[in-house]
């Protein structure tokens, strides 16, 4: 079965540096499209970063972020390890939240909606 399994949360300071890693299980990896999302405490879920898989069938290829962390996080994806990472420098205490990576099945990417398959989320907290 798919599963999606999140790592590298943690407390830091804002300025710092995480890098959080999601490795899937279950479905073929690369032809996938993966998200990464975050959810604050008393806020909707919000859509960070997106990474198409190589079977993207919309034309559009490449990474897409929010506006809200553009310049400062870098989502990348290693096919043969069926990992996508998110790199997260520069972090603010804005960026706590519970981060989530989940598998697109279509529709428009920043939409949590568009997403079949979720991990268990891990959490940041950025300490000011």
């Amino acid at each position: 079965q798919v599963q999606l399994v999140e790592s590298g949360g943690g407390l830091v300071q804002a300025g710092d540096s995480l890098r959080l890693s999601c490795a899937a299980s279950g479905y073929t990896f690369s032809i996938y499209t993966m998200g990464w999302f975050r959810q604050a405490p008393g806020k909707e879920r919000e859509f960070v970063a997106v990474a198409t898989g190589s079977d993207n069938s919309t034309y559009y290829e490449g990474t897409w972020y929010a506006d809200s962390v553009k310049g400062r996080f870098t989502i990348s994806r290693d096919n043969a390890k069926n990992t996508v990472y998110l790199q997260m420098n520069s972090l603010r205490p804005e960026d706590t939240a519970v981060y989530y990576c989940a598998r697109h099945r279509g529709g428009d990417y920043d939409t949590a909606r568009a997403y079949d398959f979720w991990g268990q989320g891990t959490q940041v907290t950025v300490s000011s």
